[in-house]
């Protein structure tokens, strides 16, 4: 698998890799996580098998659909612009091909026999015994069969078919007609999994989806049933809406959101044992072309998987739990606005817990002293601690401003009802921007001290939500440092349209100041390393995309500079090429927590200088999204910042290596190296560091 991206015909345009091909890659490096049993017990590698398949969904709702948007431009504009679409969806498809193939073995000769050696047996609908047969029937009727939503469709009469988004369905053909059903499996309203009952010690585990095929013949009892195949249709994402208007954004986002339901097709994934007529007849019906149609195998939708439920509570199945790193100040402060005027403190997630967030803004609902709360949020968790607090704090006369993403993808409908349910209880909420995204992680309470307004700050990676924190590695850092509060002040001030431009010498402020910052930071590192002076530059993102940064990143190594990065996600940078960038050296962690945090340290002359927040170096991060990164100046917090950097760049058991072969190969432990999973040793070190 590490080989699948080996010969694959590349366009190398201004030495980069075109991001879509590139993010296979990193959607690879989670396959391998399904397969290594030496550091992820077998549920867990079940959960990696489900977030490769989430992944691969939505990458074709949105970037696969992109692509075919832009082979509707006219030939002669994508000449100009260098755009191939056509090429680039077919090493698409060829990749995913292969992944899939890769993906079934893993399944097949991996997963499922040491289910079995741990007494779960997977049973197909063909191999039920009389009993589990009986049991099947019984909960058919008990739980499906009244929910059941049935098609028949005549081919020389019917010339197309409607399927939901993402939902799964069995075509039916039958021996007796050319006709085709269709039978929707109720994943929504039921578990996919069912349990058969145990037998001597060994559970037994059905599909919902085979529970259905055993009782096909019962559903269309009046034809012959000759196959029975599973399908599933992706569609579009993006809504393409005109967001000139700012003002009524959000209801025309609200009430656009049925389209993606019923976007364009951008994938037919079905099983590879159905007939190749049936297949073609099918394509035609919901009007896809060949390239739209991709094989897989007898089941879809493994992001089922992480629900999969383990019978037999073994806890050697799953990993060990960890439990929460008690911050040193924080978890004993009876006052957060002392601790942290006292001095800047710093958390990290998913080893400490978002209480901390949660009690900082609980603490200010209730505090007389406190007169508003400001607060960007471009993920809104579900009812939770947090949003019970910023309620709280209406209630309690609080001027409460909230700035809502109304064009966070996925999350648009949840976004727009909470922030519905703000302004009813008396908030002033903001939805969006026309053109931009705000995805900063801010925000800002002001509170009236000795006739003063004082400001307190929180800045993180990450976003607002207490459940995504327990999965995602990120940081947030509360400061009263008055230059950065009043810079942030500035901040919320654009997003209240008060102001157009925030005047900063501090914060970096995308689309503002960001990427001029970051530009000049690098010169400094390349005239260094022309003067025959130390000049390294160290940065950890989530993905590298941004053609103007990277080419200065080529120039820098070319200079001398030390690049060291760290890149979970997809990058369009080539590193280690002679002559260009082998000064450039690249490692991505996937491991049991999502790695989502950005750090970016400049030598600087020896004057270090460190920036962490929410922007990657990407194009959208830097000029078409509102994005703020805060300077570290508490010199502990550095040194912990640093720390953690250094042992995630020290990484041998989870890093792979980035080069432009793109073989995914892990980081070798050398001869007499201390093994370092980097994660794990991360919550080592804060738990002695906290204790």
């Amino acid at each position: 698998m590490n080989k699948i991206f080996q010969n694959m015909e590349t366009d190398l345009a201004d030495n980069l890799i075109h991001r879509d091909l590139n993010w296979l890659s990193f959607n690879a490096r989670v396959l391998q996580e399904a397969q290594d049993k030496e550091n992820n017990p077998l549920f867990e590698r079940m959960k990696f098998l489900a977030i490769y398949s989430s992944n691969l969904d939505e990458y074709f709702r949105v970037r696969v659909s992109q692509l075919r948007q832009m082979k509707r431009v006219e030939k002669s504009i994508r000449k100009k612009l260098a755009l191939k679409p056509n090429k680039t969806v077919k090493q698409i498809l060829a990749l995913v091909k292969e992944q899939q193939e890769a993906f079934g073995k893993i399944y097949n000769e991996e997963i499922l026999p040491e289910l079995a050696e741990n007494n779960i047996v997977l049973v197909p609908s063909e191999k039920f015994t009389n009993i589990q047969a009986q049991l099947a029937n019984i909960w058919f009727v008990a739980h499906i069969k009244n929910e059941l939503e049935t098609k028949l469709i005549d081919p020389s009469k019917d010339k197309e078919i409607f399927l939901e988004n993402q939902s799964l369905y069995l075509c039916v053909t039958f021996s007796d007609s050319k006709k085709l059903g269709f039978v929707k499996i109720p994943t929504d309203s039921n578990n996919r999994f069912v349990d058969l009952g145990k037998v001597s010690d060994t559970y037994h585990i059905t599909f919902l989806d085979d529970i259905i095929r055993y009782e096909i013949d019962n559903i269309f009892n009046s034809s012959t049933v000759d196959g029975v195949y599973e399908i599933k249709l992706s569609r579009d994402a993006e809504l393409y809406i005109d967001d000139e208007l700012g003002g009524i954004l959000a209801e025309r986002i609200y009430k656009s959101l049925e389209q993606r339901q019923e976007g364009q097709p951008t994938r037919l994934l079905y099983d590879a044992a159905m007939p190749k007529p049936v297949a073609k007849r099918l394509r035609k019906l919901l009007n896809l072309g060949k390239i739209d149609m991709m094989p897989g195998g007898r089941y879809h939708n493994f992001n089922d998987f992480f629900k999969f439920p383990d019978l037999t509570n073994n806890p050697e199945l799953h990993y060990t739990s960890k439990p929460f790193i008690k911050h040193r100040t924080l978890d004993k402060a009876t006052d957060f606005f002392k601790a942290i005027a006292e001095k800047d403190q710093l958390v990290h997630f998913p080893f400490m817990s978002f209480n901390y967030v949660e009690r900082f803004v609980e603490q200010a609902a209730e505090d007389a002293a406190v007169t508003q709360i400001k607060i960007s949020l471009y993920r809104v968790a579900d009812e939770s601690v947090l949003t019970t607090a910023l309620l709280k704090a209406i209630d309690n006369g609080k001027k409460v401003t909230i700035f809502i993403e109304a064009k966070a993808r996925f999350d648009e409908e949840n976004n727009i009802t909470w922030g519905r349910k703000f302004e009813e209880r008396g908030a002033r909420v903001i939805y969006s921007y026309p053109r931009i995204k705000v995805h900063s992680k801010i925000l800002m309470i002001i509170r009236q001290e000795q006739d003063k307004a004082v400001r307190y700050a929180y800045i993180g990676t990450g976003n607002f939500n207490g459940e995504t924190s327990k999965i995602y590695c990120d940081h947030g850092i509360f400061t009263a440092h008055k230059k950065i509060t009043k810079e942030l002040g500035r901040v919320f001030r654009v997003l209240e349209g008060e102001l157009i431009i925030p005047r900063n010498k501090h914060l970096l402020i995308s689309p503002f100041t960001t990427r001029r910052i970051f530009e000049k930071l690098i010169h400094n590192e390349i005239e260094a390393a022309q003067a025959g002076e130390k000049a390294q530059i160290t940065a950890k993102m989530n993905s590298l995309e941004d053609p103007d940064m990277i080419q200065l990143l080529y120039k820098a190594s070319q200079a001398g500079v030390k690049i060291r990065l760290i890149v979970r996600g997809f990058t369009c940078l080539i590193p280690g090429v002679e002559g260009l960038s082998e000064n450039i050296y690249m490692t991505s962690i996937v491991d049991r927590y999502l790695e989502h945090g950005r750090i970016y340290l400049f030598h600087n002359g020896g004057d270090e200088q460190m920036y962490i927040g929410s922007a990657d170096w990407m194009t959208r991060n830097l000029d078409r999204r509102i994005e703020v990164l805060t300077p570290i100046y508490d010199s502990d917090l550095f040194a912990e910042l640093k720390d953690i950097l250094v042992l995630q760049l020290a990484d041998n058991v989870k890093a792979r290596i980035q080069d432009a072969e793109e073989t995914n190969a892990y980081v070798k432990q050398k001869t007499g190296d201390k093994r370092i999973r980097s994660q794990y040793e991360i919550y080592d070190y804060l738990k002695l560091k906290n204790n």
